[in-house]
Order: structure tokens, then C-alpha cells, then sequence
């Protein structure tokens, strides 16, 4: 539907539920409200003594209405506008108005034609009571002249062939507008079709403090639709395994208080390191009981994207990962590597660390002894070229993309640019395969 008119009793809810709509799609839908209204608050009348100077007011200004939707329907966005003359001359019958004859209630062969009329009910004496509440006592209307109304309007339906679609409106709000959002096919976020352009699983790999965890925080504050056409990624989940490795740390810490030795960490310079290396594996089999949790049920990643961050080292450090993580990751993900020399991890690293709140995933750190000897090299470039391409894994051929993050940016601009160069090849090669 492209242009719909919803009709209901005073107070009814019709402008605070339409001004909902409007601020939650802004880029799909467009409100006009009730034009009588905006013409009495316009020219100062009484709705219910002024009434030949109000019908002369309205045919003056429906042209500018007709037009204002007639362009917003072509731009492409769903029009709805509150209330219709045909409602208009129902009350006029009901007030005994004669001035707003059947022939000024004919909209003009021009005017756009609604796809639907929805009309939201609601009881007459519910209407009376909210009427009260909302302390407008000029626009006020009894029970005698709305039930004139309903009958007048209803034989203006019959007339004109006019069947309402009818929502329940004395309900709660969230039920009122989750009925009105399917009836005009509104999805929060973005169109399915655009959500199933997306990535299904992403791998987000790269140094410490190379800005992963930025990428991650620019995400979430992109708005949906955006996200999904500009960074191919949806309403998104995270896997982390930096909260799992610090848990690790925390419980070495309740050992030692115990008086027993530490199993996987050592202290360092006012933070950890790890003494074992036999966390990384540790780690990914809890990445993968993680994923595998969501992955089993098949409509999980439905217009979702599974974002899961690691940072790996050494000389085999991204094989060995790769190599361990579950068969229902890979066969559903790409990786993107956010790359930046050992330096400039180590300068952010130092940046970004706040002892306050060292567990933080943007303020935490890593120790220079760890950094060395667990990051000062890895061996992403010598798994692929340093571009985007596909990755033997096992029996699964993984797409990549390698995305260089310096120098340093702040700036969301700068840093949407970097993102779209590398995840628009990404998602190409993710959809090929």
C-alpha cells in the first residue's frame, strides 16, 4: 500500500498513534495530519459555529493536501493521513450543517485515491471518557452528535463502495500499533528483502586494540536499514571471547586468595598474562558451544547476523583457530581481519586502557611481556594475500577480507568508508559461494 487514511472517534488515539509511526519509519513513512484540524487551528474557527467558513477554508486548502501526498506517494513512501472529508460530511449531517453539501464531500477526480481506509474502533462512551481526560473541550463532541456521525459515515462507506479495515482500539497501545504496523506491512529496521542481503556469520579478527571492538560500537550505533545496505550486516549478535578469557583471570584470583596456585595466569604489571597456552583452544571450543547454542535452531540467524571477535598470535596462531572452530560456523561465515602493525596495536593498546574499568572490551589492555610474546607476529598474511579472497579450512572454503585500519580515525565517515571498502567484496564473495 502506498497511501492509506485512517478514520476513527475523538480521541481515539489516531494522532499520537500515527506521530509513533512516523518517528519509528522516518524513512518510509510519511503522516498528513487530519486537515479540518489543521485548518481550524490555522484560521482560529470554532469547529462547531464556524461551519460555512470552515468548509470554505478546507476547499481552499485541499489542493495543497491532494499535492503534498500525491509527491510523497511518488518518492516512494507510504502515505497516511489522518481522517477524510467523507468523515468530514458525517459530522455535518450530524450537526444538521448544511454547508457542506454532497457535492463539496466528493473528493475532485484528481485527488489521489486511497489503497485502504483503516479505522480504528472504539466504543462511544470510551470515546467520551478519553475525550475528558485529554482536556480539549473545544474540540469536545457529545454522544448524541458522534452517534449521528457513525451512521452518516457508514452509509458514506455503503455509497462509496468503501469496506474500512478495522483495528481494535480499546486495547493496550502496543497491541493497537502492532496491528496497525502488520496491516501496513512495516517492519522495524529495514525491508526483509534488504536483511537478506546480509552476512549470516562474520569472523572479526585482529591484533589487540586494532579495532575490533570500534567496528563492533560503530555498528550498533548505525541505524538498521543503514547498516544492512551499507555494511551488509543485520540486527546483530555478539560472541567475544575476551569476557571468557577474563573470567579465567578472575578465578585464578579466587585460587590464589585460597592459598592455591594459579592454573592459567600470571599477574603482570598491574594486569595478567596468560601462562597457559592452552586457553586459545579452551577458548574457541567456548566460542563454538556458544554459536553452536544459537546455530542449532534454523531460523536463528533469520535477518541476523552472528558477529564472533577474537584476536590470535604465534606463528600458526589463525590456523590452529580457524581450524578448531565447529562446522556450523564455517559453513555459514566469512572473516574480516582488521589489520595494523604490532606498533600501533601496542600504542592503542596503552591508549585505551583504563584501570578503572580494565575488564571493559574498549578499555581493557593487554601486558607488554604478552603483546610480545603472544602478538608480535601472526600469520594472517601468510594464510592469504593481504586482500580478499577464500580460505582453505578444512573441507570449507572460507571468504575473506582484510581491512587496514591506519592510520588511527575517530571520524564515522573516514571509518564507514574503510568498513564498506572491505565488507561490500566480502559479502560478494560470501554470496558467490
Amino acid at each position: 500500500m502506498q497511501y492509506v487514511v485512517v478514520e476513527g472517534l475523538p480521541a481515539v488515539g489516531k494522532s499520537e498513534i500515527l506521530e509513533v509511526l512516523a518517528r519509528f519509519y522516518p524513512q518510509r513513512v510519511r503522516v498528513f495530519p487530519e486537515l479540518v484540524k489543521e485548518v481550524v487551528l490555522a484560521e482560529h474557527l470554532d469547529p462547531f459555529s464556524d461551519r460555512a467558513r470552515l468548509t470554505s477554508a478546507i476547499l481552499e486548502a485541499l489542493p495543497a493536501r491532494m499535492a503534498a501526498v500525491r509527491q510523497a506517494r511518488d518518492d516512494g513512501f507510504l502515505c497516511i493521513e489522518e481522517s477524510h472529508l467523507g468523515v468530514h460530511r458525517a459530522y455535518a449531517l450530524a450537526l444538521g450543517d448544511g454547508t457542506f453539501t454532497e457535492g463539496h464531500a466528493e473528493l475532485p477526480k484528481t485527488a489521489p485515491k486511497p489503497d485502504a481506509i483503516l479505522r480504528l474502533d472504539l466504543p462511544i462512551a470510551q470515546s467520551i471518557k478519553r475525550q475528558a481526560a485529554r482536556g480539549t473541550q473545544r474540540f469536545d463532541v457529545s454522544q448524541q452528535v458522534l452517534s449521528g456521525m457513525l451512521e452518516a459515515l457508514d452509509r458514506w462507506h455503503a455509497a462509496h463502495d468503501v469496506t474500512p479495515l478495522r483495528v481494535d482500539a480499546d486495547r493496550p497501545a502496543r497491541a493497537v500499533i502492532g496491528d496497525l504496523e502488520e496491516l501496513l506491512g512495516l517492519t522495524y529496521g529495514a525491508p526483509e528483502n534488504v536483511l537478506e542481503q546480509t552476512l549470516d556469520v562474520l569472523l572479526l579478527l585482529g591484533r589487540p586494540a586494532s579495532g575490533k571492538s570500534e567496528f563492533i560500537d560503530f555498528m550498533k550505533h548505525c541505524p538498521v536499514e543503514e547498516r544492512a545496505r551499507g555494511f551488509r550486516i543485520a540486527p546483530f549478535l555478539e560472541i567475544d571471547d575476551f569476557p571468557i578469557l577474563w573470567q579465567k583471570f578472575e578465578e585464578d584470583d579466587i585460587w590464589e586468595a585460597l592459598g592455591r596456585e594459579r592454573l592459567h595466569s600470571k599477574r603482570c604489571n598491574g594486569n595478567y598474562a596468560v601462562s597457559d597456552d592452552g586457553l586459545w583452544p579452551f577458548l574457541i571450543e567456548r566460542i563454538n558451544s556458544k554459536a553452536e547454542s544459537l546455530l542449532v535452531r534454523p531460523d536463528t540467524l533469520k535477518h541476523r547476523t552472528l558477529i564472533i571477535e577474537f584476536s590470535r598470535g604465534g606463528a600458526s596462531g589463525y590456523a590452529d583457530a580457524l581450524a578448531e572452530l565447529s562446522p556450523r560456523i564455517l559453513e555459514r561465515a566469512a572473516a574480516l581481519y582488521v589489520s595494523v602493525s604490532f606498533e600501533e596495536s601496542w600504542r592503542r593498546n596503552i591508549a585505551r586502557y583504563d584501570e578503572k574499568a580494565r575488564d571493559g572490551i574498549l578499555t581493557h589492555s593487554v601486558p607488554r611481556e604478552e603483546m610480545e610474546r603472544t602478538y608480535g607476529i601472526d600469520d594472517w598474511f601468510s594464510l592469504t594475500d593481504g586482500g580478499c579472497g577464500r580460505l582453505d579450512v578444512g573441507t570449507f572454503s572460507l571468504p575473506y577480507a582484510t581491512l587496514p585500519n591506519e592510520p588511527e580515525s575517530v571520524d564515522p565517515v573516514v571509518l564507514g568508508e574503510r568498513y564498506r571498502a572491505a565488507l561490500d567484496p566480502l559479502y560478494a564473495l560470501r554470496r558467490d559461494r
